[in-house]
């Protein structure tokens, strides 16, 4: 049974950056979609960025494109999203999952996520 397990968040000003890691355990991402998403309270979890960890092709939101990076190290079975030139706005709760191929559509359970926050 696959288990996600988010980590790398934390505080930072607006401008700054973090990495967030995603690791796999119980089963073997090397050619899987993974999603990143996030969720602030009150609203709907949304979904930021996606890879094909099999050719390493992307997707992203438009609201983080040119900004975070989504990227597999396949030695380490783990998905990593760079967030670069944060605002305050990016401020959430981070989470990861497998997806459907090309949909936002999670495919097992979430993990814990992990906070991001960012001051102005």
């Amino acid at each position: 049974q696959v288990q996600l397990r988010e980590s790398g968040g934390g505080s930072v000003q607006a401008g700054g950056s973090l990495r967030l890691s995603c690791a796999a355990s119980g089963y073997t991402i090397s050619s899987t979609c993974m999603g990143w998403f996030r969720q602030t309270p009150g609203k709907e979890r949304e979904g930021v960025a996606r890879i094909y960890t099999g050719s390493g092709s992307t997707y992203y939101a438009d609201s983080v494109k040119g900004r975070f990076t989504v990227f597999h190290d396949k030695a380490k079975n783990t998905v990593y999203l760079q967030m670069n030139s944060l605002t305050p706005e990016d401020t959430a709760m981070y989470y990861c999952a497998l997806v459907t191929c090309g949909t936002w559509s999670a495919r097992v359970a979430w993990g814990q996520g992990t906070q991001v926050a960012v001051s102005s």
